[in-house]
């Protein structure tokens, strides 16, 4: 099955998209990218809906990416002796780490490490946000604060500290555990929550092992201040506006999100825009107009894949959702602004053969009548450098390798063929040929460009381009 479209949908997985029948028709209406919340759901229910989408995946004959995300520490207060109480504007309030049911006055915040953090000025957000409360003195087991603005706090609300880096580490107990069970499952993706240093990345790479490529969600203001150290120890991106908004004015999260958007393509590294981007789909079979737009902005921009969270995991119409995301993205693709756009933010320096070659093979491609970019890669590396280029024609990544395949089919514009080994550049040209004529992408009579590097079946070597036709007889001639 070919995608008429550049950038990839990732769909997440939940109760309502658990059975084969939804994930494959998911998948049918546009879906590239499945992501399991390790948020919810037992052990056991994420393996069946893992086993669904290799199942979907092996009837489809194509390979499909799976992510899971991991949910992070959860910073919420304790628990109140009545049901809830109000918070007004003003009033004194008080965390400590007293275990005795809360009142009025004060409640538990049974995490020493925010204390541990605080200073007076800094806020603390509750209830995503919608109470915040500002420190006016504190120390290792308290702090005072004044309501600045008020609202109604309940047992378990959550918490967010925005003004400090905290000592917490991204991963949990819970997150470790979670983590090794996915990646001897078999995921593609990891999705790293809570992130706020490049440190916390490195500890995740190093418990994966390379069984899986780790993703850095960016929701705190801490990892935007940090975002290029990060950005260097991660495979991908993820801007997750959710905590971004609660921890930043929701008009800074716009501007930071083109920002980190242009930052991660210029890295080559694939980003994806999340939160609820067709929020309403959750309860109506039609989105807002607001949400087209906010889901073209991101398509314009340049995004690698945008995302949908509970309108499929928990809505009432999953897949109109993904199919919404699908038709959206068509569209956004055939206007001439887009590719003015995308053209208008190729300002990345240059710095290796590589970077030169796949440069290269974009502007032969654009300047001739070339239909589809064919890239031999080991680690997926090549193929990365040339969805950077962001080109008009499509890119086809070859690759023996699934686990490789299986991770490009988030990033934009490339669809994933499985070859196999070859150990001669005219056998990968002969394998492109035929891949480019069978999925529909150029006729007998067309022409391709290939990449690769030699030797073969060695990372990063990307050192060959090749202009060939798609008749194998004129390849053969052209060796003689």
């Amino acid at each position: 099955m070919r995608r008429n479209r550049n950038v990839k949908i990732v769909a997440t997985l939940g109760p309502a998209s658990s059975d084969l029948a939804t994930i494959r028709a998911l998948f049918e209406a546009g879906a590239d990218v499945f992501r399991l919340n390790m948020s919810h759901g037992s052990h056991e229910e994420i393996a069946s809906r893992h086993a669904i989408v290799r199942q979907v995946e092996r009837e489809a004959g194509r390979p499909i990416a799976l992510l899971a995300d991991l949910q992070g520490p959860k910073l919420r207060v304790g628990t109140f002796g009545v049901a809830s109480v109000e918070l007004e504007e003003g009033q004194k309030f008080r965390f400590d780490l007293d275990e005795a049911e809360g009142d009025h006055t004060r409640v538990l915040l049974p995490h020493p490490e925010i204390f541990a953090a605080l200073e007076p000025g800094a806020r603390l957000l509750v209830n995503d946000g919608k109470i915040k409360l500002v420190v006016d003195d504190c120390g290792a087991d308290y702090a005072n604060c004044t309501v600045a603005v008020g609202g109604v706090i309940s047992n378990r609300k959550g918490v967010n500290v925005p003004d400090v880096v905290l000592p917490l580490r991204a991963l949990s107990p819970k997150d470790k555990a979670d983590l090794e069970f996915v990646c001897d499952l078999g995921v593609d993706w990891l999705a790293l929550s809570f992130v706020q240093r490049p440190e916390d990345v490195e500890e995740a790479r190093e418990l994966a092992r390379g069984r899986a490529a780790v993703l850095a969600k960016i929701e705190k203001p801490a990892a935007v201040n940090a975002f290029d150290a990060i950005a260097a120890v991660s495979d991908g991106i993820m801007v997750a506006r959710g905590d971004l908004g609660v921890e930043l004015p929701v008009h800074a999260v716009p501007p930071i999100q083109k920002r980190l958007v242009r930052r991660a393509r210029a890295l080559a590294k694939p980003v994806i825009v999340a939160t609820q981007m067709l929020e309403s789909m959750i309860e109506s079979p039609m989105p807002t107009r607001a949400e087209v737009s906010d889901v073209a902005t991101a398509i314009y921009e340049g995004a690698d894949a945008v995302m949908l969270s509970a309108e499929s995991a928990a809505g009432n119409y999953p897949v109109e959702a993904v199919r919404t995301m699908h038709n959206v993205a068509l569209s956004v693709e055939k206007d001439t602004t887009y590719r003015q756009v995308i053209a208008a933010f190729r300002t990345y320096e240059r710095t290796s053969v590589a970077d030169a070659i796949v440069s290269a093979a974009r502007e032969i491609a654009e300047s001739t009548d070339i239909k589809a970019i064919c890239c031999f890669t080991e680690s997926g590396t090549t193929a990365l450098k040339v969805a950077r280029e962001r080109p008009q024609v499509p890119i086809l990544a070859l690759s023996p390798k699934v686990a490789t395949l299986r991770r490009l089919c988030l990033v934009w514009g490339v669809t994933c063929v499985a070859t196999g080994s070859v150990d001669r550049f005219k056998s990968a040209v002969v394998s492109a040929a035929r891949a480019a004529r069978e999925l529909g992408f150029a006729e007998q009579t067309d022409q391709i460009v290939v990449t690769a590097g030699v030797p073969f079946n060695q990372p990063g070597t990307t050192n060959i381009l090749r202009v060939a036709p798609c008749d194998e007889r004129l390849i053969f001639r052209a060796e003689e």
